[in-house]
């Protein structure tokens, strides 16, 4: 038994992805309260770090979301006992944990997310978030949100571009 556990606590080829995202970003977001208005653009910054010998990405980010300014810890990992990337968001703009988890294409290269929140007014709001590591140096990260079983909507897209 012990040694199914060490093996399950052992980081792999999915982790690799993820150090790899360590390190400085600049942002360039662009956010969509309403669909049928154009988005609220922002920038900001993002530093990833590798936590606890290369099991988890933190990426601890700031800029302003709703027009007012945020700070945000993003922590991701791969489960390798349920075999799917796991993550959890605290910031400023909230007093909650948010998790989503998903699963990678057949590169690895494109994780698909999916969680949800509590709702103002009642309910959970799901959410689906599709992270694409375009290349070293670039990420793309696309949420998209469904308020009280409504009609899904693109709330956020977030471009990281690594600093040299």
């Amino acid at each position: 038994m012990m040694a199914t556990y060490q093996k399950l606590a052992t980081p792999g080829e999915h982790h690799k992805l993820l150090t790899g995202l360590a390190g400085s970003w600049t942002t360039k977001t662009k956010e969509w309260m309403d669909p049928q208005k154009p988005p609220v653009e922002s920038t900001g910054a993002s530093n990833g770090k590798v936590l606890l010998d290369g099991r988890f990405l933190q990426q601890e980010s700031s800029g302003s979301m709703h027009g007012e300014p945020y700070t945000g810890i993003w922590t991701i990992g791969y489960d390798n006992l349920l075999k799917r990337y796991v993550s959890t968001w605290i910031a400023t703009m909230g007093t909650g944990i948010f998790q989503m988890d998903g699963t990678a294409s057949e590169d690895g290269k494109t994780i698909t997310f999916t969680g949800q929140h509590a709702e103002v007014g009642g309910g959970q709001m799901t959410h689906r978030a599709i992270w694409k590591i375009v290349d070293s140096n670039t990420q793309e990260f696309v949420m998209y949100g469904t308020h009280h079983g409504g009609q899904e909507m693109k709330m956020l897209e977030t471009v990281y571009t690594r600093k040299q």
